[in-house]
């Protein structure tokens, strides 16, 4: 055998085993380089994502709707805080299956960035005026403590930007592939059972970290939460970076850390970095993850492009590492957990005050209002002398500084005017999505049908004594929290028993970010029609309420029911 035949024969693979493929670049900057992997990675590079606002003022405002690029509609008007929505004459059946230009009306969305859930009489007012005048009397509160406006058109893009800037709003930012809002306690710097006021790191983050360029390029979105409060009211365990409050044996209050938490079609929770972390500090922490992110997250793929791959991948002692050497540049501070809340976290009822006064919680169904009734609210709060007002993550209003002896008499106005100030339990824990009215990406109705599933479930149930959380999301990616309520109706089209292809949801059951945390149990091959979510959630209830056992939880019950009970 000659030499060279020798060595190919050895150089050879073994039988049966295929050489290892080179891993694709996943579009990690710091180890693939910048070349853009795909159209929109392309689109971000080209210019200043911000750039397109100038057009929009010059331009598109005066030339009208059909003058604008693709390009700009989508990605770049997202970075604006503003997105098209759907056509009102293309069903559920149609998602995925059409384009989204085919989809896409020529009326916008628009989403005003509340950081913190800041809000004033003035600044309610503003946006109902916007919304009256500009909007169709839309506006809806957002679980992310925003509020968003349906069908602008264009050509008053401007004005409404004046309007929002004049009382210290704007919607820039409010999207797009950057840090989304801030969200804050809605209680920060005044509650009692406070642990530390988380304000002044929200203030510095929001005002001199969030408009820096360096973070308008990220993979994908960047959601951050940042709360003190004893109750961990910011969802903390579904946003890529998020601080709650804790005391440190030795050094006092100051926060946790979490990364690496989202639902959407690939739930996680996130994982704390067993580091506590003094409120100073906390914006260089933030800031730092957010490097991380832009430096080593996913942007080949773009339903990978979150930052929760990319914890998983490394795990949180790689992360954590990789934090302090490459970004921060001194180790973090060793501290302890802290223990999870299993209560509510919403501030629904009223509640004392540092300084002796009260704040009170009230709620708008699924978070829906009007214009003209944003303008009502702001007056009450005026008659009353209130000045600050704060939106939440559980789409809930909630007055500051009342005086004990105005809280009968401010409750009853602000019912007055269409919110709740003592919302049943089903009022009180049900959330929806946006929905087919206005989005793209659903399958099935939403927010009207949550509207009316809280009306026939306190008919036909009455109130309960245990909370059941129930989420309509219409499609898979989770706007809702399907996947961590106790009764979650994620949309699909289904087949009905005639054949038709209806609106519907797949059903999960149990699901709980806190306690017990875990994404739901589904029932095999169960869906529900659209139209039978009020008989399914007055069924499943009432096996419930005949099963249950003392003191025992809706969640509790659901992990060891009977499928059947389930159906």
């Amino acid at each position: 055998m000659s030499p060279t035949t020798n060595a190919t024969t050895q150089a050879a693979p073994a039988r049966g085993k295929r050489p290892k493929r080179t891993p694709k670049p996943q579009g990690q900057w710091k180890i693939d380089g910048k070349a853009p992997l795909h159209h929109v990675e392309e689109v971000k590079q080209e210019e200043d994502v911000l750039a397109v606002k100038q057009r929009v003022i010059d331009i598109y405002s005066k030339q009208g709707f059909d003058s604008i690029p693709a390009d700009d509609i989508a990605p770049r008007f997202k970075w604006l805080g503003i997105y098209t929505q759907r056509r009102q004459d293309l069903g559920g059946e149609l998602t995925g299956q059409v384009s989204d230009a085919e989809l896409q009306d020529k009326f916008l969305m628009m989403r005003v960035r509340i950081d913190g859930g800041l809000a004033s009489p003035e600044r309610l007012r503003v946006i109902g005026e916007i919304s009256r005048d500009y909007a169709r009397s839309t506006a809806d509160f957002t679980d992310r403590q925003n509020i968003q406006l349906h069908w602008l058109r264009i050509e008053d893009v401007p004005a409404i930007w004046e309007k929002l800037e004049a009382v210290g709003l704007t919607s820039v930012l409010g999207c797009g592939d950057v840090p989304r809002v801030i969200l804050g306690s809605p209680v920060a710097g005044v509650a009692a059972e406070e642990i530390i006021d988380a304000t002044p790191a929200i203030e510095i983050i929001q005002r001199d970290l969030v408009p820096n360029p360096e973070f308008h390029n990220l993979p994908r979105k960047f959601k951050s939460a940042i709360s003190g409060h004893s109750r961990q009211d910011v969802t903390h365990e579904i946003q890529d970076i998020s601080f709650i409050g804790s005391v440190h044996p030795e050094y006092g209050p100051g926060f946790e850390c979490y990364v690496g938490g989202g639902l959407s079609t690939n739930p996680m929770i996130a994982q704390s970095l067993g580091a506590w972390v003094p409120i100073d500090e906390v914006p260089e922490v933030w800031a730092g993850v957010a490097r991380i992110f832009r430096d080593y997250g996913y942007r080949r793929l773009r339903n990978r492009a979150r930052l929760k791959f990319l914890v998983a991948e490394w795990g949180i002692e790689k992360f954590r590492e990789v934090l302090e050497t490459e970004y921060l540049g001194h180790k973090l501070i060793d501290g302890p957990h802290q223990p999870i809340n299993p209560g509510y976290r919403d501030h629904i009822g009223a509640h004392p005050q540092k300084d002796g006064k009260f704040y009170l919680g009230v709620k708008p169904t699924v978070g829906h209002t009007t214009g003209e009734q944003l303008i009502a609210i702001a007056a009450v709060a005026e008659r009353f002398g209130i000045s600050r007002i704060r939106t939440t993550a559980e789409k809930e209003l909630v007055f500051l500084d009342v005086e004990r002896t105005d809280l009968a008499d401010l409750g009853r106005a602000l019912d007055e005017v269409g919110l709740f100030s003592k919302p049943s339990e089903w009022r009180r824990n049900i959330i929806s999505c946006t929905g087919l009215e206005f989005c793209k990406l659903a399958h099935a109705t939403t927010k009207s049908r949550a509207v009316e599933l809280v009306d026939e479930l306190e008919e036909r149930i009455g109130d309960i004594d245990v909370p059941v959380r129930i989420a309509l999301n219409g499609c898979p990616n989770s706007c809702a929290r399907t996947q961590v309520a106790d009764i979650g109706f994620k949309g699909q089209t289904v087949t009905d028993a005639e054949g038709n292809r209806v609106e519907g949801f797949q059903v999960h059951l149990g699901g709980s970010m806190n306690v017990n945390a875990n994404f739901g149990r589904k029932v095999k091959g169960h869906k529900v029609i659209a139209d039978e979510v009020g008989d399914y959630v007055v069924r499943v209830v009432s096996h419930f309420k005949q099963q249950r056992t003392p003191d025992e939880t809706f969640q509790e019950w659901i992990q060891r029911a009977e499928e059947e009970a389930l159906k």
